[in-house]
């Protein structure tokens, strides 16, 4: 008898290849649905991660809201409350369609060029084509969606370790405290700089809002802003603000107590080095420094003014300020954003601050968009298979664990200069000790002030940090990217826009090198 493969070899050898090829298919279709599902999972999981927080202040806002309500729509006239939450619909369809429109864009960005994706490895598949097999394409989704899901937060809560302040590991000194701060001296990490005691000494002023963490990123890295004062040998301090949880009288603070407790610290740091000190402000701290000065407070103490990416007057945001004139009158209150503590105080919500941000720039801050932004990011930078960005990690571990509740009459300054202008003599729309806080006491008092901005700030914008020169003369330098740029790009030195260099078509200088010239009288006057 004769062998079918003998008799008919080549239609014999055709069956085999097919059945062969057919088994290939199947094997890799089977796995394509199984790394599918795998992936649909861990995408429905991830979407929920993302919404948490975002929904979480969304049900404090709305508990909020009604508490207020519940006496208040007993005070106003009935026509008006119509009006009111006819107009409050109005604006939050607005943000809805907004948010809707942005994720609709993102995801079709994203999924269209997947898609095509798909489909040629489903062909390549099919066809027993070379290059990408279907079931390769959907291990790969699901190892990314894995990656962005599972791996991203525990690596995101890893990088506390490198991130921000450790006071307990030798490299600070306490140098004072009062009962709402302490003081701390920062020693530079660089082994080879020693600090110059007869240096003119400088002492941070870190935002309420954004904590302080920030402004130590990542020292391990050179991407620390106040290390990079202390590395030049520069005495540097900082203003650590105490928990808010657990001290009453940080909770009840008021403007005066801040100017107080700098005016103390102030006092010390200069007794120790013998000359004046620099103020040092971030963000909202640079607001706050301002007002300190102003007071007439920190006469004789302090000489030099540094803010970085501060809001200055709120009223110029093209982005907040117009959010919140989008909003009727009747819900612009602080006290829909104002929460109890158990003791009985009040304080203005830290989460429900950020989620406010959040709204005012929906279209890149609804969680969707974000979690897509993290999907491009991981897979484009190589960190699905490969070790996670630093830098993204800690920008990450800041926005999740950062947020913290703000004293209420502090938070009232940052809000009144948010919805009052500074007047044409240069009056700010907030006081202290019931003084008028004028911009032109500056010159007056001989005080050197350097102005630093981010260029594509969208938090903190130009017009905002940049109202002061409309009334006296400010050195000003811009630095490219956004908001937290000065603190973690350009804080290292190895940088085109270091802290501690000139730069630009106007060869303005860095803060660092402001504070180490202005040190030494007659060298390196700079202006923006």
């Amino acid at each position: 008898m004769i062998e079918p493969e003998t008799q008919y070899p080549n239609q014999y050898g055709d069956v085999l290849a097919y059945y062969g090829r057919l088994g290939d298919i199947l094997s890799r279709m089977t796995i394509a649905v199984a790394q599918g599902t795998k992936a649909a999972q861990a995408y429905g999981e991830g979407v929920m991660r993302y919404f948490q927080d975002f929904n979480e202040a969304f049900m404090i806002s709305v508990g909020d809201f009604v508490g207020v309500e519940r006496e208040k729509v007993l005070e106003e006239p009935p026509a008006d409350t119509v009006k009111d939450y006819s107009d409050l619909l109005h604006m939050n369809l607005g943000v809805a369609e907004k948010a809707v429109a942005s994720s609709i864009a993102t995801v079709a960005e994203y999924h269209f060029p997947k898609f095509n994706e798909a489909y040629d490895a489903m062909l390549n598949t099919l066809l027993g084509k070379p290059g990408k097999q279907i079931d390769e394409f959907f291990t790969e989704q699901a190892e990314l969606l894995d990656r962005v899901v599972y791996d991203y937060p525990q690596a995101i809560k890893g990088i506390r370790d490198q991130y921000g302040f450790h006071f307990d590991n030798g490299r600070y000194i306490k140098a004072g405290e009062t009962d709402r701060f302490v003081l701390w001296q920062v020693l530079p990490t660089h082994k080879d700089v020693t600090v110059k005691k007869d240096g003119k000494p400088l002492i941070t002023i870190p935002p309420f809002v954004l904590g302080t963490n920030i402004l130590a990123f990542l020292p391990g890295d050179n991407k620390s802003y106040v290390h990079a004062f202390a590395n030049r040998g520069i005495p540097t301090y900082i203003r650590v603000a105490k928990n808010i949880w657990e001290t009453p009288a940080f909770q009840v603070m008021t403007g005066e107590d801040d100017a107080r407790d700098t005016r103390y610290f102030c006092e010390i740091v200069k007794k120790k080095h013998g000359k004046n000190v620099t103020l040092n402000g971030y963000c909202q701290g640079g607001f706050m420094a301002l007002c300190d000065i102003l007071s007439g407070e920190l006469d004789g103490l302090v000489d030099a003014l540094i803010t970085c990416v501060s809001p200055m007057d709120g009223t110029r945001s093209p982005g907040l300020a117009a959010f919140l004139k989008s909003l009727p009158p009747r819900f612009n209150q602080l006290a829909y954003g104002t929460k109890t503590l158990p003791n009985g105080n009040k304080v203005a919500d830290g989460k429900l601050m950020g989620w406010v941000y959040k709204l005012r720039a929906i279209e890149s801050e609804y969680p969707l968009v974000d979690f897509y932004r993290d999907l491009v990011m991981i897979s484009a930078g190589g960190m699905v298979k490969g070790p996670f960005n630093k830098t993204a990690l800690a920008i990450k571990y800041w926005l999740a664990y950062e947020r913290t509740d703000l004293p209420l009459a502090v938070t009232r300054l940052s809000f009144d200069q948010y919805n009052i202008p500074i007047s044409k003599d240069g009056t700010l729309p907030v006081r202290l000790f019931d003084r008028k806080l004028n911009l032109h006491r500056i010159p007056e008092k001989g005080i050197k002030w350097l102005i630093c901005y981010g260029e594509k700030d969208d938090l903190v914008e130009k017009e905002t940090a940049l109202a002061p020169t409309d009334f006296i003369d400010v050195e000003v330098a811009e630095f490219p990217k956004g908001h937290l740029a000065i603190a973690t790009s350009w804080s290292n030195p190895k940088t085109e826009f270091s802290l501690d260099k000139r730069f630009g078509k106007k060869n303005q200088r860095g803060p660092v090198l402001f504070q180490l010239e202005i040190d030494q009288p007659g060298k390196g006057e700079g202006r923006g």
